[in-house]
């Protein structure tokens, strides 16, 4: 039998989502509780890796088990065995041709920043963090040169393993709310720090320091070297993962983006 499942987590204890030998990662987590109500070794595929310190409020990932279970030991057993930062929202059977990566029709990150001269406390690890102030209007004149299919070398990782660079960038928005400016991205798919460094590049036109059309210069270069460095995985959350409309995946109870105004209210 074939599970899909839900997941949310605030990635600041964790090595990430991907298995390493530490154990502290993620999936190694979810595997652990996963193995203890199967019975037997499970292992779990998801529609996205997100690196240390990042955040998802939408994780899909599949498993194979022989075993029969409820779908509630899928969500409440599990979630008895897990960390309190880790939590599976549900559980479903699905068709054996179902994959969590690949069915995946695009992707959305959400990157959340909080733009004051001082250093958050509370949201601390939740947001990332900018002290000068910022240009909402040029951010937006910069990031419409991303929209639509391209080359995104500029904003890979060296460490990236994806086997082409080529992205599509369906919608984009960038929103101000009080001191925080919220950073949309949906794609096919993201390469290794790509959102990231894109954060990074728009900062650098926000804070008057690159004129907009930089950023269509660095995307042409294909040259990671002329982009701004990688900014903090902090504020980073996988938002979303669209599949159609066939597969009959549960919604997400906490599909709202996180809004650390409206918390704090």
């Amino acid at each position: 039998m074939k599970i899909a499942i839900g997941i949310e987590y605030d990635g600041s204890c964790f090595h990430g989502w991907q298995s390493q030998l530490s154990g502290n990662t993620v999936q190694d987590h979810l595997e652990r509780a996963l193995a203890s109500i199967a019975g037997e070794q499970v292992r779990l595929t998801a529609a996205g890796r997100t690196d240390a310190g990042v955040h998802a409020l939408a994780q899909v990932a599949h498993f194979e088990t022989a075993a029969v279970r409820p779908d509630s030991a899928w969500v409440r057993g599990v979630n008895s065995l897990l960390p309190q930062a880790i939590a599976v929202q549900w559980a479903v059977p699905v068709a054996e041709d179902f994959h969590a990566r690949y069915s995946a029709a695009s992707r959305t990150y959400r990157y959340v920043l909080y733009n004051h001269p001082v250093r958050p406390a509370l949201h601390h690890g939740r947001v990332g963090w900018f002290h000068l102030p910022l240009d909402p209007v040029a951010m937006r004149s910069a990031a419409a040169y991303l929209a639509g299919e391209h080359d995104f070398s500029a904003f890979r990782s060296s460490e990236c393993q994806a086997k082409s660079p080529v992205r599509i960038i369906r919608n984009w928005a960038i929103e101000q709310r009080g001191a925080h400016l919220c950073f949309d991205f949906a794609a096919n798919a993201f390469l290794h720090h790509m959102v990231r460094n894109i954060v990074g590049c728009l900062v650098y036109v926000g804070k008057g320091k690159r004129p907009p059309a930089w950023l269509a210069e660095v995307l042409a270069s294909r040259d990671r070297r002329q982009a701004a460095p990688t900014f903090s995985p902090d504020g980073l959350y996988l938002a979303a993962v669209e599949y159609a409309p066939g597969w009959e995946l549960p919604a997400f109870a906490s599909r709202l983006i996180f809004h650390p105004e409206q918390e704090l209210a």
